[in-house]
């Protein structure tokens, strides 16, 4: 899957992760990867003593993440060496490692797994919620974004880059793809991920501004709060005030409330007047 510029590539993502997981765990030692041709492919490894874990490639239904992935489910053993609970086809790397308690955690995205991301320690480490909390939280920020990278690219595949516009239709979709986002952010409380999907916010706004002509003449600076832009996205829709609501989880009198600031800031009389305005300025697709 090709990378938008300024996004960090799924590699990098899971680098990134990986390394969050040994901050955020107990454990020594993490590593993980992502499904490639129905194989996880372990792309980033940190804290670990030897090369053992370099090249190793899981597959599912295999070994401890193989399990993980097949049970949509984290899989912990205190005792590799010995489990009789799962396969032993990887015992080169992770013994060759001296990893004894090994914990395992899919990334799964619209129900199906996409990676796995692993902590180990080289001694029987009592694992608890206080450690596999943290742990699951960021594999579930990993299949977040990969949710949201999978539906942008869904909607952005009709759009041929030999044309020199997109079709109505198309940029419908471009637009109806940015409020969904969105409406996601809404929902997330993770400051750095909402950062993430802002950038793929940008980016749409961005591919939308180039299908389109300018507006004449000059535009006003100005600038929307976040949950002015979340209403504002929704009602470009044609949502009502009580489908807004709904969709970002707000009262519909705030709803009210933030369309009329935004409307106020836009210097407009009506809604439609509003979304006119804000797409001219490049804040709306």
């Amino acid at each position: 899957m090709s990378t938008p510029a300024g996004m960090e590539s799924e590699t990098e993502l899971v680098a990134r992760a990986v390394r969050e997981l040994a901050t955020r765990t107990r454990f020594p030692v993490a590593f993980g990867g992502l499904i490639e041709q129905g194989v996880v492919s372990v792309t980033s490894i940190v804290g670990n003593r030897t090369h053992s874990l370099d090249g190793l490639r899981v597959r599912p239904e295999r070994g401890l993440g193989g399990r993980a992935m097949m049970e949509l489910r984290p899989r912990m053993t205190s005792d590799y060496g010995s489990s009789q609970q799962i396969t032993h086809d990887y015992d080169v790397f992770v013994l060759g490692e001296g990893l004894r308690t090994l914990l395992a955690l899919p990334i799964v995205v619209s129900g199906r797994p996409r990676g796995v991301l692993y902590a180990g320690a080289w001694e029987e480490a009592p694992v608890g919620g206080v450690t596999t909390a943290p742990a699951m939280q960021v594999a579930q920020s990993v299949a977040d974004e990969l949710r949201i990278r999978d539906e942008v690219a869904r909607r952005l595949r009709s759009a041929s880059p030999a044309q020199d516009a997109v079709a109505p239709q198309q940029l419908e979709e471009l637009r109806e793809s940015f409020a969904e986002l969105r409406s996601i952010a809404a929902s997330v409380e993770d400051a750095e991920l909402r950062a993430r999907i802002a950038q793929v916010e940008s980016r749409l706004v961005t591919l939308a501004g180039e299908t389109v002509s300018p507006a004449t003449g000059p535009v006003p600076t100005v600038h929307l709060s976040r949950r002015e832009t979340d209403v504002l996205a929704c009602a470009a829709l044609g949502a009502t005030n009580a489908e807004i609501a709904g969709q970002l989880g707000l009262r519909e009198g705030t709803v009210k409330a933030y369309l009329g600031t935004a409307m106020s800031k836009l210097d407009a009389s009506t809604r439609h007047s509003a979304v006119a305005k804000a797409r001219r300025s490049g804040l709306l697709p």
